[in-house]
């Protein structure tokens, strides 16, 4: 029983942190970040598991974590006001072809990240954004001036 409570302790702790660090993507992460992430998890292993190196505390960890995170799953699903404190919400970071800079700063990207991220979705200038919002899961969606659909979202579409 000691496993489970420390496993959702580290659960709870994780998650938090994870909130913290911000929106971002696998794929976004700095060398550094990710490196974090890997020790995080080392280290969320000694402190649940403690010195317990059995199949079953392995197993009790595991499942406790599972467990909570469907219990988060589940609450976000029956109570639609708690996906916004959960889950997060989308941010608009540009507006107009102007960034939003109160928006940029709570989620700590710069302008150099927005433009990457425009330029993977085919858009040459910010003047021609009409609105670009991160998105919880850590995409950022841009909307063009013209209406038309950015090319990252034509190459996922025709790739379903």
């Amino acid at each position: 029983m000691d496993i489970v409570l420390r496993a959702t302790v580290m659960f709870g702790l994780l998650y938090l942190l994870l909130r913290l660090l911000g929106k971002r993507e696998l794929g976004q992460m700095t060398p550094f970040e990710f490196v974090m992430l890997v020790v995080m998890g080392d280290l969320i292993q000694q402190g649940v598991t403690h010195n317990d190196f059995s199949l079953t505390g392995a197993m009790l960890a595991i499942s406790t974590f599972a467990f909570w995170a469907l219990v988060l799953s589940w609450i976000t699903y029956l109570f639609p006001r708690a996906k916004g404190l959960l889950d997060g919400e989308p941010r608009v970071v540009v507006r107009d072809g102007r960034l939003v800079e109160a928006n940029l700063r709570r989620d700590r990207l710069t302008r150099s990240e927005i433009e990457s991220e425009m330029r993977l979705a085919g858009i040459a200038s910010l003047t021609s954004v009409e609105w670009a919002i991160l998105e919880p899961q850590g995409k950022i969606s841009f909307i063009k001036k013209d209406g038309g659909p950015s090319r990252q979202r034509d190459e996922e579409q025709s790739a379903t």
